[in-house]
């Protein structure tokens, strides 16, 4: 048994070097690049207008009805987005792909703030009503825009067993990881713990997933990037030689030599890709589910989230590495690495921060992973009377998965989750790139409103040829 489990990892290794190698990396900058072109690289030049609209207060939809507001919306994708990977699988891509990879990740985040655009925006045009919320997304868009419900379908399946299940097995071992180091807990007491609290919260829908999100995501943060800003501080002398030494690592001679450059751009956009998730197709669930007065909103609001996960949280994590020159002992690799590196900035008391800090990150991705698993399930089961039960059976699986995850195999987990999010980002990267044309003329729409000093507002009427955009189709009297 041992064996065929160690053949089955070999394969889906071998896998992953493959999808990643000759065909994903080229598609996701090709795209991130098309559209930042393409949108006059809106997730830059629109910053200002996106902090804007992260407090704005709607007024509700044209019915009368709330649903979940922008900043839940953004909380439930940053809860998912920022995880133990922008502690632990920082840790990874440095480890592996040494200091240039964190050049690599700022680049994917720049560029692939693009696509997350272009995603979450045609969740927002292709979403549909949920009782008095929204539900939406990919799958949601390959059925409505490309008219191919079977591939909503596939993508519905992947990402139900990438989020909800493979990756929140790979939040859980994390945690347990570290907390068994830190403090010499049983892995498998923490899964349990930790299987109730979340039990607890998506038990209550998706409000509530929104409002607890909302509480933890800034907490959580915040407090991570101001210890990182006072380690930045402590070591300001520092900063540009820790500067010098990622941009020397992504492009230096002796790593092009060695085959480096190749290790740490694909580490970098791996890693990076895992931790901002652009383009990858979970963020537009979270979308999708805000009340908004024009789809591209949440387009910006998302793309922000992008920036935030990894230009803020990812590269304080790598700053402390750098900073403490850990990472080049070889004797720590992951979450350990990243525990080490802090406590050699701030003492031993890091160790605990680190295990907070981890609870916090861990348990707000169990909760963005889990919605959207649940809104593809009900995208598959639809509104028929047995979506309660595969809804129940889903959410007990998810619970248990928990348990499992805090005693997998560390290695395994993480390549059955980078194997996972590589389908799922292959298939959605296809299909935004055939209608990404609907978000594109969205956002031309939008700022031909801002220029005529409009708070834009959205109708279906307003994009020649949109069709299955009932949300924002013109109610006849």
């Amino acid at each position: 048994m041992i064996a065929f489990v160690e053949w089955i990892h070999e394969q889906i290794v071998l896998l992953n070097d493959f999808v990643w190698t000759y065909i994903l990396i080229a598609i996701l900058i090709a795209l991130g690049v098309y559209f930042s072109i393409r949108s006059r690289f809106v997730q830059v030049t629109a910053v200002r207008e996106t902090l804007r609209l992260l407090v704005e207060k709607e007024e509700g939809d044209s019915e009368g009805k709330k649903g979940v507001s922008s900043f839940q919306a953004f909380c439930i994708s940053t809860a998912s987005r920022v995880g133990t990977g922008n502690l632990a699988g920082v840790a990874i891509a440095i480890s592996l792909g040494g200091p240039g990879a964190v050049f690599w990740m700022w680049v994917m985040a720049i560029f692939g703030a693009a696509s997350g655009f272009i995603e979450s925006t045609l969740a927002q045009i292709f979403k549909e009503r949920d009782g008095s919320a929204f539900r939406g997304g990919p799958a949601y868009y390959m059925e409505k825009a490309l008219n191919a419900r079977w591939l909503g379908i596939v993508f519905a399946i992947l990402i139900t067993f990438s989020f909800g299940f493979v990756f929140n097995a790979v939040q859980v071992n994390t945690m347990s990881s570290a907390f068994q180091g830190s403090f010499g807990w049983d892995p498998l007491l923490i899964g349990i713990v930790l299987a109730i609290m979340l039990a607890l919260t998506i038990f209550g829908g998706v409000k509530r997933i929104g409002q607890v999100s909302s509480f933890i995501v800034p907490i959580m943060a915040t407090g991570y990037i101001l210890l990182a800003v006072y380690v930045i501080v402590m070591n300001f002398t520092a900063i540009p030689s820790v500067f010098a030494l990622i941009i020397e690592h992504a492009f230096g001679f002796k790593e092009a030599a060695a085959g480096g450059i190749g290790t740490a751009i694909m580490m970098g956009i791996k890693r990076g890709l895992f931790s901002n998730e652009a383009g990858m197709g979970s963020a537009p669930n979270a979308a999708a589910t805000a009340s908004v007065s024009h789809p591209v909103k949440q387009g910006m609001i998302q793309s922000l989230g992008v920036f935030v996960d990894t230009l803020l949280v990812c590269s304080a994590t790598a700053f402390i590495i750098l900073f403490s020159g850990v990472h080049t002992s070889g004797n720590y690799d992951g979450i350990q690495l990243t525990q080490q590196a802090l406590a050699s900035q701030v003492g031993d008391w890091a160790n605990g921060f680190i295990g907070l800090a981890i609870f916090l990150f861990a348990f707000s991705s169990l909760i963005g992973n889990y919605y959207y698993g649940q809104s593809n399930i009900e995208f598959i089961s639809g509104k028929g009377r047995h979506t309660r039960i595969w809804m129940l059976i889903y959410r007990l699986i998810v619970l248990a998965m928990v348990i499992l995850g805090s005693v997998a195999k560390v290695s395994l987990v993480w390549d059955m989750a980078d194997l996972f999010m590589g389908f799922m980002a292959l298939i959605n990267l296809i299909v935004i790139a055939l209608i990404g044309k609907y978000a594109l003329a969205a956002l031309k729409d939008y700022r031909e409103q801002r220029k005529r000093g409009l708070d834009p507002v959205f109708t279906a009427d307003r994009i020649p040829g949109l069709k299955h955009a009932e949300c924002w189709e013109v109610k006849s009297n």
